[in-house]
């Protein structure tokens, strides 16, 4: 999202910083332009904190009594993109069970559903993949990014894992926004391949009209935003680079706090999700940004058939809540939780809330009710 990215250039270019300051501290004092001893302790304070102030950070943090880990598993298989992308799927849970098919958000992959798997498998087949060019999937064959793209991959994934029976999808942040598109790209699919669809922590416009000062990043959005989202792809090795020292250093623990969550999160899910800043791409993450900057689906949401589950959170700084009461006043068929407190991945710190809320919602969806083929589902709620 173009908050996150705009501040993880800062706190890279400050991590350097740091780097090269210590490196050069260390260097003056040994070739003797600097002669106190205190320079030396500076200089190897600051090129240790480059290494491992990541444990400073999260030293600060609660442990949980199950932290999240990137694990793959399940029964692995690929799918071949429309778009020319090489598409990794994963199934957990045994077949003949209801089916959730599930979208992470873009700075993420199918690992970042790990609660999910624990939660929720015992009930539901599971389907988690990646989107091109995250986690094992591949980019698009021509490298361009768009949402209907991903929501066209959606629709491959689909067809290749269905059972034969309707699904409900579920989508965090992009995957969100790609179910929308979805729903536009193929309506006749609703009511008879999706029971029901679930939207979380996620947007029906352009993310800059939804997030946290978004005029200001509106304001920035051509003369700085988009030129440094395009020098990112240029430079994406360097700007790797930068990554991994923010990640060791610790300061893309900070930013990762600050944006991303409500400030309850534990040591090991902090250090998860800022993992991803490190491990994924740059130049895959602005691609994906500027095909954001460039979609909207606010006519789509009336249009929506099914039965849909909107999860917001009360922190979440990244899509503010106001958008899913929008998406919740328009789509028809919609319920509204709000979950407190949490964060943009609210699905992370408080996920037995955000999973006992989808498999109530999927569990009616997925069951066969006798009467009318679907039912209206109230339009408010809470967690």
């Amino acid at each position: 999202m173009p908050l996150p990215f705009l501040l993880m250039w800062l706190a890279g270019l400050v991590s350097l910083a740091i780097l090269g300051g210590g490196a050069y501290i260390v260097w003056a004092w040994y070739v003797g332009e600097l002669i106190a001893t205190a320079w030396l302790v500076l200089g190897l304070a600051m090129l240790l904190y480059s290494v491992f102030g990541r444990y400073l950070v999260l030293l600060m943090r609660r442990p949980a009594a199950d932290e999240p880990r990137s694990e793959r598993g399940g029964r692995e298989l690929r799918v071949k993109g429309p778009d020319g992308s090489d598409l990794q799927a994963e199934i957990h849970g045994q077949e003949g069970r209801p089916t959730l098919l599930m979208t992470h958000g873009w700075d993420l992959d199918a690992t970042a559903w790990y609660y999910e798997k624990k939660n929720l498998s015992e009930r539901f087949r599971l389907v988690l993949w990646d989107l091109p060019g995250l986690g094992q999937s591949s980019q698009p064959a021509d490298g361009r990014y768009s949402l209907e793209r991903m929501a066209q991959n959606l629709r491959a994934v689909l067809d290749r894992t269905g059972d034969g029976r309707p699904v409900v999808l579920v989508g965090h942040s992009i995957g969100g926004m790609t179910i929308l598109t979805f729903c536009r790209l193929f309506p006749e699919l609703l009511g008879r391949e999706v029971a029901g669809i679930v939207l979380v922590n996620t947007t029906y416009t352009q993310p800059l009209n939804t997030v946290t000062a978004g005029a200001l990043l509106r304001a920035i959005q051509k003369p700085i935003l988009e030129p440094l989202l395009h020098l990112t792809i240029w430079l994406f090795p360097l700007v790797w680079l930068m990554n991994w020292q923010s990640y060791l250093s610790g300061s893309s623990h900070k930013t990762t706090s600050s944006t991303s969550f409500s400030g309850h999160e534990s040591r090991g899910q902090l250090d998860f999700a800022a993992y991803f800043t490190a491990k994924m791409s740059p130049a895959v993450l602005a691609k994906g940004i500027l095909a954001m900057l460039r979609w909207d689906e606010t006519a789509t949401l009336p249009r929506i058939n099914v039965p849909t589950l909107i999860i917001t959170s009360d922190a979440d700084r990244i899509t503010l809540p106001e958008a899913s009461r929008t998406m919740a006043s328009t789509i028809p068929q919609a319920q509204l939780i709000q979950v407190s407190p949490a964060g943009h991945p609210g699905f992370l710190e408080r996920s037995e809330r955000y999973d006992a809320a989808i498999a109530e919602f999927a569990a009616t969806c997925l069951t066969p009710q006798p009467g009318p083929a679907l039912h209206p589902v109230p339009r408010d709620g809470a967690v």
